[in-house]
């Protein structure tokens, strides 16, 4: 299944992510995420060097919203929903790093890229089916076991590898 999240859902590390719905439940979840850094269209060989680099990621989702809508955009797209970061790595092997979200400094999710469902070929392969993919475009990869609720004042801490980590405060979207 692939669903579209808004350019503008897309937050920084550091960056406050801003529950829309305070009365709803809102779940994180950690990801790796490709960037890609070449048009690609209908890619079936030399997948790989479609990609530019790899970042940490997090799919912020309203539960409640995903659960009545037909379609995942909104739930996941609010402003903030998307933090990625710090950096992008290129020329890194991402098949098998430790993959960990905390939230207030307890391990929330923990889990190996190697225990992905499909690789990382795969996905761009597949995304990329009848899809134009531009440079500079993010695939959120899937998350591990673990998701659960966030309220303002938590803080969150989603590291892949050694790589630094992307860490975020949760706070409410001003009306």
């Amino acid at each position: 299944m692939i669903w579209f999240k808004a350019p503008t859902s897309l937050l920084p590390h550091a960056g406050v992510i801003e529950i829309a719905f305070p009365d709803h439940q809102t779940h994180f979840e950690v990801e790796l995420a490709i960037v890609i850094g070449r048009r690609a269209k209908n890619v079936a060989t030399d997948i790989l060097s479609y990609v530019f680099g790899y970042t940490v990621a997090e799919d912020i989702s309203d539960r409640e919203l995903q659960s009545t809508e037909k379609q995942f955009g909104r739930a996941k797209s609010f402003d903030t929903y998307t933090p990625v970061g710090p950096f992008i790595y290129s020329d890194v092997d991402v098949s098998d790093l430790p993959i960990t979200l905390r939230q207030n400094g307890e391990v929330r999710q923990h889990a190996r890229t190697s225990q992905m469902i499909y690789s990382i070929a795969d996905i761009v392969s597949f995304a990329s089916e009848n899809l134009t993919l531009l440079p500079g475009d993010l695939i959120l990869t899937g998350t591990p076991s673990g998701v659960g609720p966030i309220k303002a004042g938590d803080s969150l801490e989603a590291t892949i590898g050694d790589w630094p980590a992307l860490r975020n405060t949760v706070g409410i979207a001003p009306k």
